[in-house]
C-alpha cells in the first residue's frame, strides 16, 4: 500500500512542480514541453497500471488525483502559451489525455460508453485550459506585432524628422564652404559654416530630449522661423528668397509646426535640386479657413519633372493629407512649384497632434 502512496504522490507532485516552476522561474519555459511530456507520462503509467490491475488504488487518494489532473490542465494552457507551436502540441495532447483519463483508477465503468462520457467530462477542462492558452498566446504575439510596428514608425517618424531638418542644416554648410571657396570672405564663410554646425547639432540634441521626455508645446504658435530660415538660405547661396508674408500671422502649433517643415524641405530642395536657381518666391497667406504656401523657384526646367525624387516630399503629403490639407508639386515656365494649402481649424478626423514632438519642437526659431 505505501508504494501506491508513493506512485500518487509522485504522479501529483511531478506537474504541480513543473507548472509552479514554469510560472515562478520564466527562464524554464524552454524546457516546458519536456517537463510536461514527464508529467503526463507518469500519469498515464499509472492510469495505466490501475486499469490492468497491477496496481490498487490507496484510500483517499481520489483528491491527490484530482488535484493532479488540475496541475496537468494547467500544464496544458503554459504549453499551449509558451512552447512552440509543434512541440506544444504533442506535449498538450500527451497532458490532456493525462488529465482527461486518471479517473479510470478508481472508476470502473459499467460500459465503455460510461469511461467515455467520464474521460471526456474531464478532458474538457482540458480543452478549455488549451484554448485559454491559445488566447492569451494570441494576444502576446499582437502584442509583439504591435510594440514592433510602434518601433517602426517611430524610426521612420525619426528619419523623416532628422532629413527634414538636420539635412537642411548640413546642406546649408556646404553652401556657405562652396561659397567662401569661390568668392567672398572665407572668414565669415567659416562664421556661417559654424552657425549651421551648431543648429544642426541643436536639432540632434532636442531630438535626444524629446525621445527621452515627451514634452508638449504649450506655446501659441507662429511663423517667426520660416522668416529666419529664409534670410539664412539667402545669406547661403546666390538665390534670394522673397518672402510675401503677413508678420501678424498667427496659426495653431501643429499648423506652424508643419508649415515651417514643409519650407524647410522646399528650399533643402532648392539647394540639392536647383544649384542654379537664381530667384525663390515664397509666399504665406492666411484666410477662409486656410494657410496657403507657395514656394516657386526658377532653376528647374520640366525636364526634372522624370527626374527620381527622394522621400521627403512623400513624407511632407502624408503628413499634409493627415491634417486635412493638400500639397502639390508641378513643373512652371522656366521653373518649378510647390502649393500647399493647411486648414487652420483642426479636423474632428485628425488627432491632435500629427506630427512629432520633434517637428513641433522644430517650429521654434533655432538658435544661431
Amino acid at each position: 500500500m505505501s508504494s501506491m502512496w508513493i506512485a500518487a504522490w509522485l504522479s501529483l507532485l511531478v506537474p504541480v512542480t513543473a507548472a509552479v516552476a514554469v510560472l515562478w522561474r520564466p527562464a524554464l519555459r524552454w524546457r516546458l514541453p519536456a517537463l510536461t511530456c514527464v508529467a503526463a507520462a507518469g500519469s498515464l503509467a499509472l492510469t495505466l497500471a490501475h486499469v490492468v490491475g497491477a496496481a490498487r488504488p490507496a484510500p483517499q487518494a481520489a483528491a491527490l488525483g484530482m488535484i493532479e489532473s488540475l496541475a496537468l490542465m494547467a500544464l496544458v494552457g503554459l504549453v499551449i502559451r509558451y512552447a512552440p507551436a509543434r512541440r506544444a502540441a504533442v506535449a498538450a495532447a500527451a497532458a490532456g489525455m493525462a488529465a482527461a483519463t486518471w479517473l479510470l483508477r478508481f472508476l470502473t465503468p459499467a460500459s465503455p460508453l460510461e469511461g467515455l462520457g467520464a474521460c471526456a467530462f474531464w478532458g474538457s477542462g482540458a480543452l478549455l485550459a488549451a484554448a485559454v492558452g491559445g488566447y492569451l498566446r494570441f494576444l502576446d504575439v499582437r502584442q509583439t506585432r504591435a510594440v514592433a510596428d510602434t518601433r517602426t514608425a517611430l524610426r521612420l517618424q525619426l528619419a523623416g524628422d532628422l532629413h527634414d531638418f538636420v539635412a537642411h542644416d548640413i546642406s546649408e554648410m556646404v553652401a556657405h564652404a562652396q561659397a567662401g571657396s569661390v568668392a567672398g570672405d572665407p572668414l565669415q564663410a567659416l562664421e556661417r559654416v559654424e552657425a549651421a554646425g551648431q543648429r544642426a547639432m541643436s536639432m540632434l540634441d532636442r531630438t535626444l530630449d524629446m525621445l527621452h521626455h515627451d514634452r508638449p508645446l504649450t506655446s501659441t504658435g507662429d511663423l517667426s522661423g520660416i522668416r529666419e530660415a529664409a534670410e539664412r538660405f539667402s545669406a547661403a547661396g546666390p538665390a534670394p528668397v522673397h518672402l510675401r508674408m503677413d508678420p501678424q500671422v498667427a496659426v495653431p502649433p501643429e499648423t506652424a509646426a508643419l508649415a515651417y517643415r514643409i519650407v524647410i524641405e522646399g528650399l533643402t530642395n532648392v539647394r540639392r535640386h536647383a544649384p542654379q536657381a537664381g530667384r525663390v518666391d515664397l509666399g504665406i497667406t492666411a484666410g477662409s479657413g486656410l494657410l496657403e504656401i507657395a514656394m516657386t523657384n526658377d532653376g528647374v526646367t520640366r525636364a526634372r519633372s522624370g527626374r527620381r525624387g527622394g522621400s521627403g516630399l512623400p513624407g511632407l503629403t502624408a503628413l499634409v493629407r493627415a491634417q486635412g490639407g493638400e500639397l502639390v508639386t508641378q513643373a512652371v515656365p522656366d521653373g518649378w512649384s510647390l502649393t500647399v494649402s493647411l486648414p487652420l481649424a483642426q479636423s474632428p478626423e485628425c488627432p491632435p497632434a500629427s506630427s512629432s514632438p520633434m517637428t513641433r519642437k522644430a517650429s521654434e526659431a533655432p538658435s544661431a
